[in-house]
């Protein structure tokens, strides 16, 4: 299986005075494979502690935060020599030991020669919390379900990724029912790691749904083991909310369509949690398209959705059968679905994401992506229908540099107006 953000953890490990760093992300979306790959594959060594599992290195980091002393205690943990120069050293599980995410900060300043990756299901809560947290010592990436082409990649179809990173339109459109086909078993299958390797291998979409169902309920048990008590029953009325409000034709997330009455303060630590442990995506609505966008941002107006689509149709009960159809799958829950996975891959190439509307119009455009200084409106339609009024009034009153569309129509450019297909939206990093 190739992840994208391998080629980044190179880039660390090849920069001059480069800090530890932490990998960050959803429980389940890979992060122990992905170091133990870039250690495999770019040191002859690597020292791999798990907090979870390992209470005499726990102990260690309690004695002191030497870092020579924790350097020798590593050494005989792995029962080999700690050398510079070609050992990585991975410290998993680290939300286990706060002494250990502390420590970071004395190897960047006492012992920067050591080439250090941690991560931790939890590492959100810790790092906002600001206790002993190494902020400013250390360097993140996120790393985020696979996206549609790592999808490509895990099925065998690396000429389907080749056809869109060439951006070959000629040539994609003639097989353009084969690109529909597999993203139509993505936006099932989704891009949790254990999920996309069952179905790999076995083809089997109700296994599948098995191992997502599976997944949904090791995040419901995280509720009630790390999130104060008087706020589980909160967090999960909250998670169970979204899938529904995504299914009305207007997205906002409403407090009140959780539990009557209901009010954002009352949820405010729960949504904190969900966000900061990276099971929610929240997106914000602009009240226009100015620069910088971050002053035109209404925080009390978002959408809601989830880490990833496969898991949205999970706790949706999406069908299997619906992948037989030609565009039901995208049509569901008043195109939900669409939006997410649309929304999951700007995630995972690290596109700033906002949405617009227009109470007087009844206006809404899906998505505002930022880069640079250009502000993008993006519809998102669910088959190959382009009429997007939203989209035209949306022009009309700020008149923007570029426009995108994105559907299961071919590839076209007009003026400031670009169609990509669905399958192909990964590309919006070259059109920007």
């Amino acid at each position: 299986m190739k992840r994208k953000l391998l080629e980044n953890l190179i880039e660390w490990k090849n920069k001059e005075g480069h800090k530890p760093l932490i990998l960050e992300g959803a429980r389940q979306v890979g992060k122990t494979w992905l170091m133990q790959e870039f250690g495999k594959t770019q040191y002859k060594k690597v020292a791999y502690i798990n907090f979870d599992r390992n209470l005499k290195m726990r102990e260690n980091f309690e004695i002191d935060l030497d870092t020579k002393r924790l350097i020798t205690a590593i050494s005989l943990d792995a029962e080999f020599k700690i050398t510079p120069e070609d050992t990585l050293i991975i410290f998993d599980e680290i939300q286990e030991c706060p002494r250990a995410i502390t420590s970071l900060k004395y190897f960047n300043e006492d012992a920067p020669e050591y080439d250090i990756v941690a991560a931790g299901s939890l590492l959100g809560v810790a790092h906002h919390s600001g206790t002993g947290f190494p902020v400013g010592k250390v360097e993140f990436l996120r790393l985020y379900p696979l996206s549609f082409t790592e999808f490509l990649d895990a099925m065998g179809k690396e000429q389907y990724v080749e056809l869109i990173e060439k951006q070959d339109f000629q040539m994609i459109k003639l097989f353009n029912n084969k690109f529909e086909d597999l993203l139509k078993q993505y936006c099932y299958v989704g891009g949790m790691p254990e999920a996309v390797q069952d179905f790999v291998n076995n083809k089997d979409f109700n296994q599948v749904r098995t191992i997502q169902e599976r997944i949904l309920s090791s995040y419901e048990m995280d509720f009630s083991k790390h999130i104060p008590s008087n706020t589980v029953e909160k967090a999960r009325m909250l998670w169970n909310s979204i899938h529904t409000q995504l299914a009305k034709e207007n997205k906002k997330f409403i407090y009140n369509a959780i539990k009557k009455g209901a009010r954002a303060k009352e949820f405010e630590t729960a949504l904190t949690w969900l966000r900061n442990n990276g099971l929610v995506y929240q997106v914000h609505k602009i009240t226009k398209p100015g620069l910088p966008i971050g002053a035109y941002t209404d925080l009390d107006a978002f959408k809601l959705f989830v880490l990833d689509v496969g898991l949205l149709g999970a706790l949706s009960g999406l069908e299997a059968k619906t992948i037989l159809g030609k565009y039901e799958i995208f049509q569901e829950f008043k195109g939900a679905i669409t939006e997410q996975y649309v929304l999951q891959q700007f995630k995972s190439i690290g596109i700033p994401v906002y949405y617009w509307t227009n109470e007087t119009s009844r206006s809404e455009v899906d998505f505002v992506i930022q880069k640079e200084s250009k502000v993008i409106p993006v519809e998102v339609k669910a088959a190959t229908n382009l009429k997007a009024r939203s989209l035209k009034i949306y022009m009309e009153q700020f008149k923007p540099e570029l426009a995108l569309r994105t559907s299961l129509a071919d590839y076209k450019k007009t003026e400031n107006l670009v169609d990509i297909p669905l399958y192909a939206i990964e590309i919006i990093k070259e059109e920007l």
